[in-house]
């Protein structure tokens, strides 16, 4: 009997589970002041990481439900316009960051990045998007200055952050062999 093929759908939904209760518990570290829980963005870490490591089905899904989760059951972020705004965004950085990297002629720390930027771009655009949406069904303005302030400039040092500590997380991961880099003539692991 081939393991591998069993144990590996379950190595996934367990670790995507893990990603989502980390992304729940996460911001109770930053939380006690909103002003740092805001540009930390510390949600984003988790989603990110999940869209990596299992793939962008996982990562759209965990992505997707994590603000909505937080909001339902401790009411933070608010649902509306926030949390809503936030579940299309997170789910667009998981889905978009796991399809790039998978994707990627080379696996290495210079497609992740590319990755990562990539999605981080996509993932506030949409969040944007959905923002102008929610606003258009309340009655409230989203200007360009509210979208470079939410989604760049409050949001500077979640970036950097974000950008310092995955591929960190993801050299450490190869070095242990939990993931691989790989070359463009190798084939991927499918996630």
């Amino acid at each position: 009997m081939n393991e591998t093929k069993t144990q590996r759908p379950v190595q996934t939904l367990v670790t995507a589970a893990m990603l989502l209760a980390v992304g729940y518990i996460l911001p109770f570290f930053t939380g006690q002041i909103p002003q740092i829980g805001n540009m930390l963005c510390p949600m984003h870490l988790p989603v990110l990481l999940c869209g990596l490591l299992c793939g962008w089905k996982y990562g759209l899904a965990v992505g997707f439900l994590l603000p909505l989760l937080r909001s339902a059951v401790l009411t933070a972020p608010p649902m509306f316009p926030t949390a809503i705004a936030m579940a299309f965004e997170l789910g667009a950085y998981g889905l978009l960051v796991g399809w790039l990297y998978a994707r990627s002629r080379w696996q290495c720390v210079a497609a992740l990045y590319r990755c990562l930027i990539l999605a981080m771009i996509g993932g506030r655009v949409v969040w944007a998007a959905v923002r102008i949406v929610l606003s258009g069904v309340s009655g409230q303005a989203f200007t360009w200055q509210m979208f470079l302030s939410g989604a760049f400039l409050t949001a500077i040092p979640g970036i950097i952050l974000q950008l310092a500590f995955i591929p960190v997380v993801m050299v450490a991961l190869d070095r242990t062999g939990m993931v691989r880099f790989r070359r463009g003539g190798e084939t991927a692991q499918t996630a």
